[in-house]
């Protein structure tokens, strides 16, 4: 097959399809080319949190674009429910504030010794976080038992979440209903530059002549992206996540290790293990989860485990995302997907297209890897 588009995206994950859906909402011809099957994905092993709070230690420009993401978040899902002509609300998304529990009264004011600091890095901007007690959360989840541990809780409004598997279906059906061409099982082999504007793609079964290459294909990125000229230093980091079987909703509200969804079913996470490719699960880590979740709720105690499953983090060197751009190539690889959707496929894309600046990405550069070392 041969194929000819304006950009060619690679990586058809949430990143990767929230940029193509940029592109192709300002009328660009897209082609989206996602790899083997074979290869690690993030995407279809998410908690689905669009967060805010404590992310950004030591990159106050990744704490304000979080802030930037999360207000964009409302407009963003309506827009994509719109164009695939969702009324249900599939998509699940809510923003009702999110906790972050803590345990014991060294555990508060720890959690509050964080927040203060990521408060004074980022500059004073407004507070949209708050601690609160035991009887606090009680009040916003007055069927949701604590447990005896459990202290209070950070609670951040712009805090909320989503289904990502639905989000994710639903961007690939907004490609297609804008006229972009999504290609599966396309793995690029190789990358070729014809001259100072186009580029030629190949794969098994595919050939692609583009005038812009995006790379945004998870941890494929960093070999893609040198390849184009770019740098995107990335490394895996295994999450697993365990899921209960279904229960009346008793949490309404989503934390950073535990939420109800929609169906009634609760996501435990996620573990933070560097362990290179291997995204195998362990009966020691879902033990681990487990303690946890019952130690913020005993109402789990007695139930039932349905799924347990493991993805692959992208993480880069300092957490924060990593934007790389040329005049025909660019580059987008970070964690928070999710969180990040607006951005990529706004202020991502409009400076990809040159109708922003891209100094205010500047902060999410691989060159500032090079000056700290």
């Amino acid at each position: 097959m041969n194929l000819t588009a304006d950009f060619t995206v690679i990586g058809a994950g949430v990143v990767g399809a929230s940029i193509a859906f940029g592109l192709l909402r300002r009328g660009h011809s897209v082609v989206v080319l996602d790899g083997s099957r074979a290869d690690p994905r993030a995407s279809g092993a998410n908690f689905g949190l669009v967060w805010v709070q404590g992310k950004g230690p030591g990159v106050p420009e990744y704490q304000r674009l979080t802030r930037t993401a999360s207000d964009g978040w409302p407009d963003y899902a309506a827009e994509i429910a719109g164009v695939v002509g969702d009324t249900s609300g599939s998509l699940a998304y809510e923003r009702n504030g999110g906790l972050t529990f803590t345990f014991g009264e060294d555990g508060f004011q720890e959690r509050k010794n964080q927040l203060n600091r990521l408060h004074n890095e980022r500059g004073a901007d407004g507070d949209d976080h708050e601690m609160i007690d035991r009887s606090e959360i009680q009040q916003m989840m007055p069927d949701f038992e604590l447990g005896n541990d459990v202290s209070g809780a950070s609670f951040c409004w712009r805090d909320g979440c989503v289904n990502p598997l639905k989000l994710h279906a639903a961007l690939l059906r907004a490609i297609e209903r804008f006229g972009g061409t999504i290609c599966f099982d396309a793995k690029v082999e190789t990358i070729e530059k014809n001259d100072e504007a186009s580029w030629t793609l190949r794969g098994q079964k595919i050939t692609v002549s583009t005038g812009h290459v995006v790379a945004a294909a998870g941890l494929g990125t960093k070999e893609i992206a040198n390849q184009l000229g770019l740098d995107v230093p990335v490394r895996p980091q295994r999450g697993q996540v365990i899921v209960s079987q279904r229960m009346p909703r008793v949490m309404g509200l989503p934390a950073s290790t535990l939420r109800q969804t929609a169906d009634g079913t609760f996501l435990v996470g996620a573990t933070k293990e560097d362990v290179g490719l291997d995204e195998s699960t362990s009966l020691a880590a879902a033990g681990q989860l487990a303690r946890n979740a019952t130690r913020i709720t005993p109402m789990l105690k007695d139930v039932n485990v349905v799924r347990h499953w493991s993805g692959l983090r992208v993480m880069t060197p300092d957490g924060a995302p990593i934007y790389d751009f040329s005049e025909t190539a660019s580059a987008a690889a970070c964690h928070s997907g999710i969180t990040l959707a607006p951005i990529h496929s706004d202020l991502f894309v409009e400076c990809l297209l040159g109708n922003k600046n891209k100094h205010e990405l500047a902060a999410f550069h691989p060159t500032r890897f090079r000056s700290a070392t």
